[in-house]
């Protein structure tokens, strides 16, 4: 029975909620460490994009200037969590990851750029949704696993179009 209690103890802390919103659930889904800001009610993972060099007029522009993609989650008014967040995508990723995005029920608030003279050309995507914690995290996974996969059959963006 000990034994019992101890390993429900060890559960509720792995997976820490915040009001209605599970953080735990958040970064297990996403794979990505996040952390609470408790005066705005946020939890945020976010994942700086290190697989691909980008050149903003001829310098090479460390990740963590700009090119870091995250996601805030809080708790929602007409369900039980909502997301807004800002991908780092490349010209190449922009239509498959909306497309992901829009499947799994995340709305695309944005699309531009931050940068001029850069090369490769960098975007960056708004989202944001409402549902559980866990249907917004499965949505902004499974666009980075699409932009693993891209990367994976070609590691550097093309600079035009195919064909």
């Amino acid at each position: 029975m000990k034994q019992l209690a101890i390993s429900l103890m060890c559960v509720a802390l792995a997976t820490t909620a915040f009001g209605a919103l599970n953080t735990g659930t958040v970064e297990r889904v996403t794979g990505w460490k996040g952390s609470w800001n408790e005066k705005e009610g946020v939890f945020k993972v976010s994942q700086p994009r290190t697989d691909v060099k980008v050149m903003v007029d001829g310098w090479a522009m460390p990740p963590f200037m700009g090119l870091t993609s995250w996601a805030a989650f809080t708790e929602g008014k007409g369900a039980p969590a909502m997301v807004m967040g800002d991908l780092v995508l490349f010209q190449d990723e922009v239509n498959p990851v909306m497309s992901v995005l829009l499947e799994n029920g995340l709305a695309v608030t944005a699309l531009h750029n931050h940068f001029f003279y850069d090369e490769p050309k960098v975007y960056f995507m708004h989202i944001g949704g409402e549902g559980s914690a866990e249907k917004l995290a499965t949505g902004v996974r499974q666009a980075f696993d699409r932009v693993k996969e891209i990367r994976a059959a070609l590691p550097q963006p093309p600079a035009k179009f195919s064909g």
